[in-house]
């Protein structure tokens, strides 16, 4: 493994030193943080994080290696990942290859021995930043490449991660069929679905939706995704038609898209909501679920669409965390009820879909 010094600026131009570590690639993006002890190589794969540089704040990253069935994506999603200390010797009954290697055969550089604990608090406090990831300490020379490279908040990243074509999840006993847009959807999603007896069809996220066959499916999903939900906005007239005809689970992105076709607002929070601990409140029952989540974005509740309902709060910052329709069965989740990683406590959500599609069919 190298062990030469790489350097993250900020745009702001505050600079962090630490040890290079997977590929040598010098690569720029939004640096955001993920509060989660386990599940590195899931956040990696997870197309959510297309565009940005991962800082786990977590101190012991890589003591149990990677293996393939953890991933939640078909390559590492991240541009680039940043830890405190790196363990070089993992130990797992099924692990075959150490962080490092990961990284580097997906060709992502990552950064060790950095001052994650003084850069979490960096990003806390003044909010997500473009930055950079270089071997060279000139600030000058850093602040200019970040200027030429751009926001994160104007590119589309959902077409860099969702399918191009159609592709399909069929199991033997099954009751249902599922169409599934995908906005970046994690591989868990599919798998849930499966378990729960569905046919899942996934569909790339521009497909031209007023040509689905309806007659097909019982139901849709609309999976999470990275970035910013304003650039998907150009035209939903189709996905507004499927979702009104059939019983819908949004997720994450596809939660806060279905805000938006009822005439909703999203806005950029400070720092995002990333990790496996954020208590959700269920407004019905009172009852509070530790969720995972990872998001930059959330649902505005300032004029708030008559049609929804607000079912669930984030208690940390009382934004939306659910949505319902009030006359269809439109059902949405800002938080990941699918984790991988996180905790499995609001799987029930699928279970709730599933109740939806039944009482549709």
């Amino acid at each position: 493994m190298t062990t030469n010094k790489k350097f993250i600026v900020l745009s702001d131009g505050s600079i962090y030193e630490g040890i290079g570590f997977g590929s040598d690639d010098e690569v720029l993006g939004e640096i955001v943080f993920n509060t989660s002890m386990t599940g590195y190589q899931e956040m990696l794969t997870d197309p959510s994080y297309r565009g940005q540089i991962l800082v786990s704040t977590y101190p012991m990253i890589g003591n149990y290696g990677v293996t393939d069935q953890f991933n939640e994506s078909n390559k590492v999603q991240v541009k680039c990942y940043v830890v405190r200390d790196l363990c070089e010797d993992p130990f797992h009954y099924s692990n075959n290859k150490n962080l490092n290697e990961f990284l580097k055969e997906n060709g992502i550089p990552g950064i060790h021995s950095v001052d994650t604990r003084a850069l979490t608090r960096k990003i806390r406090k003044f909010g997500s930043k473009m930055a950079i990831i270089t071997n060279n300490p000139n600030i000058e020379n850093a602040l200019i490449k970040i200027d030429e490279f751009g926001a994160y908040e104007g590119t589309n990243y959902v077409d860099q991660v969702s399918v191009k074509n159609i592709q399909r999840y069929e199991i033997k006993n099954n009751n249902f069929e599922i169409a599934l847009i995908d906005f970046g959807v994690k591989k868990n999603i599919v798998r849930l679905l499966n378990s729960r007896g569905c046919n899942v069809e996934v569909y790339p996220w521009n497909y031209n939706f007023n040509k689905l066959d309806l007659k097909k499916f019982d139901g849709i999903v609309m999976s999470p995704g990275p970035g910013d939900p304003k650039t998907l906005l150009n035209d939903l007239s189709g996905i507004k038609k499927c979702i009104e005809s059939l019983p819908t689970l949004g997720i994450c992105l596809g939660h806060q898209i279905i805000a938006h076709i009822y005439g909703g607002e999203t806005f950029k929070l400070l720092f995002g909501h990333r990790g496996g601990n954020q208590p959700v409140k269920e407004l019905e029952s009172g009852r509070v679920y530790p969720t995972s989540q990872n998001h930059g974005y959330a649902v505005s509740d300032k004029n708030f669409p008559y049609e929804l309902d607000i079912t669930h709060m984030n208690i940390n910052d009382d934004t939306v965390s659910g949505l319902k329709h009030k006359n269809k069965p439109i059902i949405s989740i800002q938080y990941h009820s699918e984790a991988c990683p996180g905790p499995v406590d609001s799987e029930y959500v699928f279970d709730n879909f599933i109740e939806l599609v039944k009482k549709e069919k």
